[in-house]
């Protein structure tokens, strides 16, 4: 039996626990909503086009605390269609202690990754 479609990867916090899920080129949050997407170089991104961080081999979405240069905004993908998410999920694999400079973006600052509807960056509907 052969799968014409990409896996659904679930991506971990430090803690360990599922909190996005990827299906490439995009992330979804537990909920199969969009949150954001990936490019090919492992660079995160918001829905807005917004840089969020590094997706790790681990994989967790890792960020620096605090940065003097900033990644320019890219055009989001078309948005997707809401997935359904898998009813099991691998056991996360162990995963190595963050440095001080680096941030686990889905347990330290969730609210970078918001859905199109959210969050504090998005456009006023005025």
């Amino acid at each position: 039996m052969s799968n014409s479609h990409p896996p659904i990867i679930p991506i971990y916090t430090s803690k360990g626990d599922a909190e996005a899920f990827l299906f490439y080129p995009y992330l979804f949050n537990r909920s199969g909503d969009w949150i954001g997407f990936v490019t090919p170089k492992r660079e995160v991104y918001s829905v807005l086009g917004n840089y969020v961080g590094t997706l790790t081999n681990d994989p967790r979405i890792v960020g620096k605390r605090a940065t003097s240069t900033f990644k320019p905004r890219l055009q989001p993908p078309p948005t997707p269609q809401r997935i359904a998410l898998p009813a099991t999920i691998p056991l996360p694999p162990m995963m190595a202690d963050l440095s001080y400079s680096q941030l686990d973006i889905l347990l330290d600052a969730p609210e970078r990754l918001h859905t199109v509807d959210s969050g504090e960056s998005r456009e006023d509907l005025d």
